[in-house]
């Protein structure tokens, strides 16, 4: 089949998710959903990832999307049971598969999609075609043939303007700010100017290895030193539980693309062989972390490689 971007309508899914989901209160008019700390697959239903929504009288704005149509139903249903304002607006903090797929769901109810312009090309690209066609069978039924692509309605960074967006719903303003290039090139973080809670995407993995794939490390740590000057209050993350002490989550993920850069920086400039070097670097700091034995050999990996070419 082939793939559809568009802003159709959700089908109907062949059923609902049945993953335990709960909104948890995160300061005046703010709820916050918790993914599990987990690979995404068919027996979680793909719910890895976080959620988060603003109520005011004026309308809601939603944080991501979550991993799947039926996981947005059931965030969809959470949010009705604590507000019938409109949905307004749901921001996308990056274009991974887990924050996406259940677009189509808050579009239909009538959200308009706000996303930076980095998330274009990759949602025409091939990788994100095959990306979703493995998804279907690999996630299946949660994500299926119905699953499809949304492009958003609105863009941040167009045209090289990386001006922050302020969205003011009855009178409480969201400043939505371009962090990246960090865990992706089109990050997005969102700060509630009323309660001084900052949603940070996957900039921000709490209390787990962060997945660093291909991500620009370098700026990633830059990134997390500019949201520790903004001194926020509370702290939403991408993946893992609700931060009251955002300093210490900020400065925990900072630290592990630091070591990450520092052990595998300096295997590169040696010449040393991935696997020697691996094998003899200390990570007894971040062993403890959950998905440290599912990401941490390809996060080192990737970084190995990425300082073999910063070094070039």
């Amino acid at each position: 089949m082939p793939l559809l971007l568009a802003a159709a309508t959700a089908s109907a899914q062949p059923a609902p998710a049945t993953v335990r989901m709960s909104a948890e209160p995160v300061a005046d008019g703010i709820w916050f959903v918790q993914g599990e700390s987990a690979m995404g697959s068919a027996a979680n239903q793909n719910f890895i990832s976080n959620a988060a929504f603003i109520a005011t009288p004026e309308g809601v704005v939603v944080i991501d999307a979550l991993g799947s149509p039926p996981l947005a139903e059931r965030l969809l249903a959470l949010i009705r049971e604590r507000t019938r304002a409109p949905l307004r607006w749901v921001v996308v903090t990056h274009c991974h598969a887990d924050h996406i797929y259940g677009l189509q769901v808050l579009q239909a109810a009538g959200a308009r999609i706000v996303a930076h312009a980095g998330c274009r090309e990759y949602l025409a690209s091939d990788t994100a075609r095959l990306r979703l066609e493995a998804s279907r069978e690999e996630l299946f039924p949660w994500v299926d043939e119905e699953t499809r692509l949304v492009v958003p309605d609105r863009w941040i960074g167009d045209k090289g303007d990386e001006a922050d967006l302020v969205l003011d719903l009855g009178g409480r303003p969201l400043r939505i700010r371009h962090a990246g290039p960090a865990h992706t090139p089109e990050d997005l973080v969102v700060f509630d100017e009323k309660s001084g809670v900052l949603f940070t995407g996957d900039i921000v993995f709490r209390g787990r290895v962060p997945f660093v794939g291909q991500a620009d490390s370098r700026r990633w740590i830059s990134a997390l030193d500019r949201m520790l000057q903004w001194q926020p209050r509370i702290l939403v993350p991408g993946h893992g539980p609700l931060s009251h002490h955002p300093a210490e989550d900020l400065a925990l993920t900072r630290d592990y693309l630091k070591f990450l850069r520092q052990a595998m920086g300096e295997a590169a400039r040696n010449l040393e062989p991935f696997e020697e070097a691996y094998a003899r670097t200390d990570w007894s700091r971040f062993a403890a972390l959950p998905l440290f034995a599912a990401a941490n050999r390809m996060n080192a990996y990737n970084t190995y490689l990425l300082m073999e070419h910063e070094g070039e």
